[in-house]
C-alpha cells in the first residue's frame, strides 16, 4: 500500500492495538476496493447493495446499515442508480421518503463477489485460524456498538 513502508513493520509489535486495527482496515481495503473496481463497485457501493441483500429499504435505512450520514449515502446511491444496480422511487406512503431497490444487475454483482467467496478470501487465506479472528472482530464490534446486534 502506498504510504506503508516495509520497514515499518520492524516496529509492530509496540503500535498500540488500535493504531494495528486502524493499519490493517486500510490495507485490507486497499485490495478490496481494487477488486471492487473490477465489478463497477465502490466499498460504500457493495456495502449498500449487502444492505438490500433483505429487500427494498428508505435512504435512511440504508445510511443506517452502512454507518453513514444521510447525506452521504446519497452520492453512494447516485453512482449505484447509474451503474444499473439500484432503482429509486418515491414511497407511495409517505411521498417526502424514496425507496432503494436493488436491480438484477445490482444482485449480479453483488452474488459474485459473495459466491465466488472473494470477499472473505482477501483476509482469509493470509490468517492462521480465520474463523477465531472473525469470532475476536465480531465481539470487538458488538462491544463498541454497545451490545447492539
Amino acid at each position: 500500500m502506498d504510504g506503508f513502508r516495509e520497514d515499518a513493520a520492524d516496529d509492530l509489535a509496540s503500535w498500540p492495538t488500535g493504531r494495528l486495527l486502524l493499519v490493517a482496515a486500510r490495507l485490507v481495503e486497499h485490495e478490496w476496493n481494487a477488486v471492487l473496481s473490477g465489478h463497477g463497485l465502490t466499498h460504500a457501493g457493495f456495502l449498500t447493495l449487502h444492505a438490500l441483500d433483505g429487500g427494498p429499504r428508505t435512504q435512511r435505512e440504508l445510511a443506517a446499515r452502512t454507518y453513514v450520514e444521510e447525506q452521504t449515502i446519497r452520492p453512494v446511491l447516485d453512482r449505484l442508480e447509474r451503474a444499473g444496480h439500484i432503482t429509486r422511487r418515491r414511497d407511495p406512503a409517505d411521498r417526502r421518503r424514496m425507496v432503494v431497490t436493488r436491480t438484477e444487475r445490482g444482485r449480479q454483482a453483488y452474488t459474485a463477489l459473495m459466491t465466488g467467496g472473494v470477499a472473505e478470501r482477501i483476509v482469509t487465506d493470509r490468517l492462521e485460524d480465520p474463523e477465531a479472528f472473525r469470532a475476536e472482530l465480531t465481539a470487538l464490534i458488538t462491544a463498541l456498538r454497545g451490545g447492539n446486534t
